[in-house]
């Protein structure tokens, strides 16, 4: 069965295109978690980035480019979110993965 990753209600500021997550990140992070994290990220909410980094995703989302972002879960494992510059796919990875 496939699950829906984005959060009902969220109202996405930019195309996030196909979501999909990484084998590791699938087997190691709880998938409530994830979604939380992806309904921050198409809120841009970036997470664990730091000021510089905020700025440069806000730019992506006005002006295009790759956007990122880092969460951690409830076991306090660090993953990323990366829409692709053509918002063609969303990807769910651990940092090993990468």
């Amino acid at each position: 069965m496939r699950q829906r990753l984005l959060p009902p209600g969220v109202k996405p500021r930019f195309t996030l295109g196909n979501i999909v997550m990484t084998a590791q990140a699938f087997k190691k992070l709880p998938v409530e978690d994830v979604s939380a994290a992806i309904g921050r990220h198409a809120e841009c909410d970036w997470g664990n980035l730091c000021s510089p980094d905020w700025e440069l995703m806000n730019e992506a989302v006005e002006k295009g480019g790759r956007i990122w972002s880092a969460h951690c879960d409830r076991n306090e494992t660090t993953f990323w979110i990366i829409t692709e510059a053509d918002r063609s796919a969303t990807t769910v990875l651990l940092p090993a993965d990468y």
